[in-house]
């Protein structure tokens, strides 16, 4: 598991991306971790077909203890680590997915657009373009809304969604979990949580109650629903697995090592109670416990690409990268279109000096998913091992780009531009984030 720092800018497309102002806003960390996401995917994919989404939408998670759960484009829901970690079953999370499905589905986030897009507020900069690098980034509303210069009272009138807004959404949502098989008590359960929120302060209140205005007529609706189709749900045990797995994986990396053991035996499997109790003993600097204890988990699931991509983890961060290597072969082999694990078996060659070989792997990530920094920067430092300045120089742009860092960006790409040929993809791509740099500052 991995968290990679972002501000607000970030659409690939540099030279339009900078359309919007390039502030650097708060960072949010991003989590990215392969098995979670993946998880996540398992547990949405259901919800998601329900909506008429299919696999165009992906579930990410940003560190961050508060509860929320939020879009900012079509593409992407984001839910914060500590609404992943309160949740008590899937149930529960898939209501929350379904719910903010149901703002892509039902067009929510085109008319909040186009509304607050003649608002004088956000002085003419692109509202959807901002709130669409923000998702690329995962840095959520307040960074979104740092990165246009939008006041704090008028982001929340973005990203508040209307009492009209969130009826429609529960309707569909609702609607979604029915179909696919899904208990609606998870909705209730969720309204629960927040009940008696509203009636705080607002700097006391989580950012969901305030994104998402609650009210009696939707909790109502919620029990009816519930109510209606009791009994009719049926036990899914796939979805328990997923979830358990996604919030066993997230909560021992998070929580202390001695809550992960108290809790071990809540697992909802024995191959992830193994995953967590490696994890317990990784982050006690016991490599061979860990070691010894994720290979029991390996021998259980032998196909699973994300026990292999963990045992390497346990070994990069134990020094031990050319052992790393053939764990993270073990991965990619078994998940060959993964952007993080060809990145984490990248960057374990590139540390065992297999420099040529790290190259290819990087590029390959980068091309799945350019939005891991982390890939970026190793990409730039295989390329200055191999004695291409131009392209180190490339990306090293492009990573400061994602940071928001524009001015940087702009040095460094016509550093690269000058060494490589011209009409070259990578002469290219500096090409792009030298325009976005000058339309950036600009925008000063």
């Amino acid at each position: 598991m991995t968290f990679s720092k972002r501000s607000a800018l970030v659409a690939f497309l540099f030279a339009a991306f900078l359309t919007v102002q390039a502030n650097v806003a708060k960072a949010v960390t991003l989590l990215r971790d392969p098995d979670i996401e993946y998880s996540l995917q398992q547990l949405s994919k259901p919800i998601l077909n329900a909506a008429g989404l299919g696999n165009s939408v992906r579930v990410l998670v940003v560190k961050d203890s508060s509860l929320n759960a939020f879009v900012v484009d079509n593409k992407h829901i984001f839910i914060h680590s500590g609404l992943l970690m309160r949740m008590e079953n899937s149930d529960m999370l898939r209501a929350v997915i379904a719910h903010e499905a149901a703002h892509i589905a039902n067009g929510h986030l085109a008319r909040r657009y186009q509304n607050f897009g003649n608002a004088r507020t956000i002085a003419g900069l692109g509202v959807a373009l901002a709130a669409l690098t923000a998702a690329a980034t995962g840095n959520g509303e307040a960074a979104a809304g740092a990165a246009l210069g939008i006041s704090s009272s008028s982001q929340r009138v973005f990203f508040a969604h209307t009492r009209a807004e969130e009826a429609s959404a529960d309707k569909s949502a609702l609607n979604y979990m029915v179909r696919s098989g899904a208990d609606t008590q998870g909705a209730v359960d969720v309204f629960d949580l927040f009940r008696g929120q509203e009636l705080l302060r607002t700097e006391r209140q989580d950012p969901y109650v305030r994104t998402h205005p609650l009210t009696r007529d939707r909790l109502r609706n919620a029990k009816a629903a519930a109510q209606a189709y009791a009994g009719k749900a049926k036990k899914d045990p796939t979805a328990e697995y997923w979830f358990g797995r996604a919030q066993g994986k997230l909560s021992a990396f998070l929580r202390s090592p001695k809550w992960t053991k108290r809790t071990l035996k809540n697992s909802p499997s024995e191959d992830v109670r193994l995953m967590r109790e490696a994890i317990l003993f990784h982050r006690q600097s016991n490599s061979k416990k860990a070691i010894s204890t994720i290979d029991r988990a390996i021998a259980m699931r032998p196909k699973d690409p994300f026990y292999y991509e963990l045992r390497g983890q346990f070994l990069m961060e134990s020094r031990q990268a050319k052992a790393a290597v053939s764990a993270y072969k073990g991965c990619v082999d078994r998940a060959r279109n993964n952007a993080l694990c060809l990145g984490s078996y990248g960057r374990a060659l590139l540390a065992s000096g297999q420099t040529k070989a790290a190259l290819g792997l990087l590029e390959r990530a980068r091309s799945i998913d350019f939005r891991d920094g982390r890939i970026l920067r190793d990409l730039a430092t295989a390329y200055a091992k191999s004695g291409n300045g131009g392209m180190a120089a490339v990306a090293s742009a492009e990573r400061y780009a994602l940071q928001g860092r524009m001015k940087d960006a702009g040095i460094q790409a016509k550093r690269g531009a000058g060494l490589l040929a011209e009409g070259s993809s990578g002469w290219r791509r500096a090409q792009d984030i030298i325009l976005a740099a000058k339309r950036a500052e600009k925008k000063r």
